[in-house]
């Protein structure tokens, strides 16, 4: 009995160490994370921005990085290739907090230095703190632990994501590199659904106080001081994402105009202080923030403009500087205090929705 026990315990434990193996094989061999290298005999299939970043800073070589949140999305790598004539590679983290793109960071620089980096300064991501970050982002293939790549390779999800690489592939579903994990070709762009999306507040009664959002602004400024002080030999053009002029009737209507320029202000004087650091604002770049044919959403912009948008950072269009911050930011608040945001919605927009719909939308008091 117990030889005929031991005998079977074996044969179990040789079974589960080569379905072990194999599984470990597999992923090794298709690594569809990109952890290990880029792909050479496929094409790879983007599925989770936190999951594939780590091997594209890794593995892809590149002078100028695109890092930034889903404002940057729809960029592309090839236009800054175009614009700065380097190797580029675009990398984000949707709603991103700065400790994880601290680790993606932390990743690029384990290889070569790149030679820039262009920032897209989500302003709603500036002002929060690092409460609401979860586990999704997985440190394993972040740090410099090999050991714990196990969790990599012998991973379930892991292994479901390799044959739905080599499936893809088999069906000519494969991507590229410049269109990974882009979504602008999918969704629709223009002045109406812009405006058919929003969801205007009602006029807040509370002002949101001024200082509201400085602790958290300085605690995430002091992170990104962090990445130029270690890396002073890289340059950070860091831009803020211009967002849609809805967002600035939105910010005004929930009382959080004094509280949003306060902490633009305190990341304006900050970041124009390092020597390796330009900042620009295309977040005011009046042309293009009130044309909503330029977005989906209130803070969402087209690939199109997004690539308007590189053009003019290469061109040092939107360029801050310490001698003009105060005069920029004051123009701009006036600008905004005093546009007709109620004329957005004319009677082209109000003759399409009655078209679609028998009731005014929810927020509508007229």
């Amino acid at each position: 009995m117990n030889k005929t026990y031991q005998h079977w315990a074996r044969r179990f434990l040789a079974a589960l160490l080569a379905l072990l193996l194999l599984c470990a094989g597999t992923v090794y061999f298709v690594d569809p994370c990109l952890y290990y290298r880029m792909p050479s005999r496929w094409q790879p299939v983007f599925f989770n921005e936190r999951y594939q970043a780590a091997g594209m800073a890794r593995n892809v070589p590149a002078d100028t990085v695109i890092l930034g949140t889903s404002m940057a999305a729809n960029y592309r790598a090839s236009w800054a290739e175009t614009y700065y004539h380097t190797p580029s590679v675009r990398i984000t983290i949707p709603d991103g907090y700065f400790s994880e793109f601290t680790q993606v960071m932390n990743q690029l620089f384990r290889r070569t230095p790149p030679k820039r980096i262009l920032f897209a300064l989500d302003l709603n991501i500036l002002i929060r703190d690092d409460r609401g970050v979860t586990g999704a982002m997985p440190a394993y293939l972040y740090n410099r632990n090999p050991l714990d790549d196990v969790k990599y390779l012998l991973n379930k999800d892991s292994l479901y994501y390799s044959l739905y690489t080599l499936m893809e592939n088999r069906r000519g579903h494969g991507q590229t590199l410049d269109e990974g994990f882009t979504w602008d070709r999918t969704s629709v762009w223009g002045r109406y659904e812009t405006l058919r999306t929003y969801d205007r507040p009602a006029v807040s009664a509370e002002q949101t106080p001024e200082d509201a959002y400085l602790p958290f602004t300085q605690e995430n400024l002091a992170v990104m001081g962090t990445w130029f002080q270690e890396h002073p030999e890289t340059k950070f053009e860091i831009f803020f994402s211009p967002y849609s002029i809805l967002f600035w009737d939105r910010t005004i209507r929930r009382g959080e105009l004094d509280a949003r320029f306060a902490a633009l202000e305190l990341a304006c004087e900050t970041l124009t202080g390092y020597d390796n650091v330009r900042l620009h604002a295309p977040l005011f770049a009046e042309n293009m923030v009130t044309n909503l044919d330029n977005y989906c959403d209130y803070v969402h912009h087209s690939g199109e403009a997004g690539e308007w948008v590189l053009g003019n950072l290469a061109g040092e269009n939107f360029l801050l500087k310490a001698e003009n911050v105060k005069t920029v930011l004051a123009d701009w608040r006036d600008f905004v205090v005093h546009y007709d945001y109620d004329a957005l919605w004319d009677q082209e927009f109000w003759d399409r929705w009655y078209e679609e719909h028998d009731e005014p939308p929810g927020w509508y008091e007229g």
